[in-house]
């Protein structure tokens, strides 16, 4: 097992990862690392909020190369689903916020050792 140090957002992040994945690893917290450079610091929003969006951006690239050219566009989800996906926002902004908060007590514990 190996630790890779990433920069994200202006924070720092130690990531475990098998031997040998450290440059890819490094690779990926890159990407997510331009990613919100290009978002152009979403202000007003919290840093969870801000990852989601990023993420949800990436996701959304690695959609359109996985979909085939000319297929037909997707159902219309947010009409016909709207409530459920609402809420599945809110659940994943709030299980976002549970991790920054352990994140933050996890970094105060690492700096009291």
């Amino acid at each position: 097992m190996s630790n890779v140090r990433l920069e994200i957002g202006g924070r720092e992040f130690s990531v475990a990862c098998a031997e040998g994945e450290e440059a890819h690893i490094a690779a990926l917290g890159q990407r997510i690392d331009d990613k919100l450079r290009e978002m152009g610091g979403a202000t007003g929003q919290s840093e969870s909020r801000t990852l989601l969006f990023a993420a949800l951006l990436l996701a959304d690239e690695v959609h359109e190369l996985k979909t085939p050219k000319g297929a037909p566009p997707p159902p219309k989800a947010v009409e016909d689903h709207g409530p459920a996906l609402i809420r599945l926002v809110e659940g994943i902004e709030g299980a976002a916020d549970t991790l920054e908060k352990l994140a933050d007590t996890l970094e105060a514990a690492a700096r009291k050792d």
